[in-house]
């Protein structure tokens, strides 16, 4: 009996001894994989006139992984190109690439059968071929694309003049495609500088949420295939809601024998059933959105006379996937869509008579 109690006082003893020595030593490093930021570039709305580079590190990554970079202005766009958007791990473990500026910056570790999107809505999350993710904002406070003031039915209004992927591809925007006249009405220009397209865009200062939204343009039947006259909601920190974006478009959308001229829509746009087409008369129209929870109605009428008068000529109703009330603002668009069977030939102007807000 004693021998017993002796052997396992023994083994008690070295029980102990074990778990103290294991406790002493160092603990063994992680070896998965991890990202770190070496060079940040600033907080800023982008646009294809502003690059910086941004840069780190990637440890314990394996043979074949390769680093993507997502930056967000408005949607989150691959970096620097679409047709380029793989950077290379260094033997150091170090990486760096160009990227246009965003508000944040987001590096993925992807494996090598990874294909980025040009675009996400929301943010990028580790999953499938993506091994890893991480997501910095810019360094310094948010910086905006400088604008151009104007004044349009009441509200204030600010004009962009830089170039914006937004609305087309790499189009440019010019502070001079849009004004007023005398009578107040707004005038929305493409013109040609310098062999390339300029644009018009528009953007309420201030968001009005639920309500209804009209304007009254007058006759669009002079637009070329290629040109595209667009009213949307856009919140710029919206893309857990699609950017709480709906449309209105005027545009053939580059086909010269589509005789739906005209379409509403709320995003996502390939959702069935959320873009309702029709065919826009000639003349002045008035377009009118009414925005309520859970439902959002599109009408079209005939004449300058207001979202209740005028002969009809469209209307639709969605009540699925429709946003709540954010940071969105309305927006303005007269751009150029490219189109290499029937691309833009001549300049070309709209012109909105008035823009009304009824809560």
């Amino acid at each position: 009996m004693k021998l017993k109690v002796v052997l396992f006082s023994q083994q008690t003893l070295l029980l102990g001894l074990c778990i103290v020595l294991n406790s002493c030593q160092p603990r063994q490093a992680d070896t998965g994989p991890s990202i770190e930021f070496s060079k940040i570039p600033p907080a800023a709305q982008g646009g294809r006139e502003k690059v910086d580079t941004i840069a780190g590190r990637v440890r314990n990554a394996r043979p074949g992984q390769q680093v993507v970079i997502y930056a967000r202005s408005g949607t989150w766009w691959v970096q620097p190109k679409r047709e380029r958007p793989f950077i290379s791990i260094h033997d150091d473990s170090t990486w760096s690439t160009e990227t246009h500026l965003g508000f944040e910056y987001a590096a993925l570790l992807v494996q090598p059968d990874y294909h980025p999107p040009p675009t996400m809505d929301v943010a990028p999350t580790p999953g499938g071929s993506v091994v890893l993710v991480k997501i910095v904002k810019g360094t310094g406070a948010p910086s905006f694309a400088p604008t151009r003031p104007l004044q349009f039915s009441g509200y204030d209004w600010s004009v962009r003049t830089i170039a914006s992927d937004r609305g087309g591809v790499n189009n440019l925007y010019s502070g001079d495609n849009a004004w007023t006249d005398a009578g107040g009405a707004l005038h929305l220009r493409i013109t040609k500088k310098s062999g390339q397209w300029s644009c018009a865009q528009v953007d309420l200062n201030r968001s009005l949420g639920y309500g209804t939204y009209v304007i009254v343009v007058r006759d669009i039947s002079h637009l070329e295939p290629a040109a595209v006259f667009n009213m949307t909601t856009f919140d710029e920190w919206g893309g857990d809601q699609h950017y709480r974006e709906m449309d209105i478009d005027i545009s053939r959308w580059g086909d010269p024998d589509n005789k739906n001229n005209a379409q509403y829509g709320i995003e996502p746009f390939y959702v069935p059933g959320n873009v309702s087409q029709f065919q826009a008369p000639s003349g002045t129209l008035t377009h009118s959105m009414r925005w309520e929870s859970g439902r959002v109605r599109f009408k079209t009428v005939r004449g300058a006379s207001g979202e209740a008068g005028g002969p009809l000529v469209f209307e639709h109703e969605f009540t699925s996937g429709v946003p709540s009330p954010g940071r969105e603002r309305i927006q303005l668009f007269f751009y150029v869509l490219a189109s290499d069977a029937h691309p833009l030939q001549k300049d070309g102007e709209v012109v909105i008579e008035k823009f009304e807000y009824l809560p």
